[in-house]
């Protein structure tokens, strides 16, 4: 499946990610467009670009444990609100640095999802599910009613500052939520290739035939679980921050409907399969805030009702539709139309 005069001569260059000259190159001229974006592009494109970019980071996590390891989650929103918060006390109330604040609120988020995780994965499948939605009430409750993450008021955060420069607009926020995105999304895809993700892969196809092999299922369906948390924590992390206030209102459930429908769209078990699904989901709800009020003005009969729902609809809608005719979502058919490029003209 690869253009005709590529050949492997050792196993580094079989397992590489970036494999020719050409990739190199395509490689470079994207971070180069990436990091040139906020130069040339509107307001409105950067926010929609600062917050995919940390949806992306939080679906990554989602689709470690669920799309690696099969453990359903719906909890991470909860854990996205726990590095928030641990964010959001650790640079106000405790005055550390925000570069020190950022993985601290994902270890914390890690921390916390296994001490709430722990219980719940000696079950799997709908029972774990369910555990995972008792997990988010649960951390709602508490940050309602603890005195230091604010209760109902929520809590102000600070802007970064990177040596000296505050980062205090959208415009400089995009660097540092970019850089951080491509960071997390270059340890998900050597995690998924190496020993532990490879032991993800194996529970998820047989659990029982992983344990008969010698695996641990308590300890890697833990670490799966510390694994998402930590990558919903640091996402918690830049969301305060950008933000520049926490809120429960901003962690709800639905939240994690939408994740879960990302990677179903995007593709369960692949990392290109993240991005596929959080740009088509978070570009489809942009369509409909756009088509909303066209469909009032269109047909003023209906009334406010249908456009208010509309986003949540079209969502139902397609998520129905790629679970019916294409399972395996948009990474699936990104890999046919690699291999029909790669092998045309050629039939086979």
């Amino acid at each position: 499946m690869r253009p005709c005069g590529v050949f492997d001569e050792k196993y580094t260059q079989d397992i590489a990610i970036v494999r020719t000259w050409q990739h190199w190159a395509i490689l470079i001229g994207a971070l180069i467009l990436v990091y040139l974006f906020p130069f040339f592009a509107s307001y409105y494109l950067i926010a929609f670009i600062n917050i995919t970019c940390i949806t992306i980071i939080v679906v990554l996590g989602l689709q470690i444990v669920s799309g690696y390891c099969g453990q359903i989650s719906f909890g991470q929103p909860a854990f996205m609100a726990v590095g928030a918060y641990a964010s959001a006390i650790l640079t106000t109330k405790v005055g550390l640095s925000f570069w020190l604040a950022l993985p601290l609120s994902g270890v914390a988020a890690g921390i916390f999802g296994i001490i709430g995780g722990a219980p719940s994965l000696r079950i799997k499948g709908f029972y774990l599910a369910v555990a995972t939605i008792a997990i988010h009430f649960v951390t709602m409750w508490l940050i309602l009613h603890l005195k230091i993450t604010g209760a109902t008021q929520g809590l102000n955060t600070t802007s970064p500052e990177f040596f000296g420069y505050p980062l205090d607009t959208d415009e400089t926020m995009y660097f540092l939520i970019v850089t951080v995105m491509l960071i997390m999304t270059f340890g998900a895809r050597n995690l998924a290739r190496t020993k532990v993700g490879r032991a993800f892969v194996a529970i998820r196809d047989n659990d029982l035939a992983a344990e008969v092999m010698g695996m641990n299922l308590y300890y890697y369906k833990l670490l799966a679980f510390f694994i998402s948390c930590f990558f919903a924590g640091v996402a918690g992390s830049l969301w305060a921050h950008l933000i520049m206030v926490v809120h429960p209102e901003q962690f709800t459930l639905n939240h994690a409907l939408w994740y879960v429908g990302m990677i179903i769209i995007g593709g369960m078990g692949s990392i290109p399969g993240v991005f596929f699904g959080v740009f088509f989901v978070r570009v489809l709800d942009e369509l409909v805030l756009f088509t909303a009020p066209m469909l009032v003005a269109w047909f003023p009969w209906l009334g406010m009702a249908p456009a208010s729902s509309l986003s949540i609809s079209a969502f139902g809608a397609v998520l129905v539709f790629f679970l019916m005719f294409e399972p395996r979502g948009l990474a699936h058919r990104w890999e046919i139309f690699k291999t029909s490029y790669r092998l045309y003209p050629f039939a086979y």
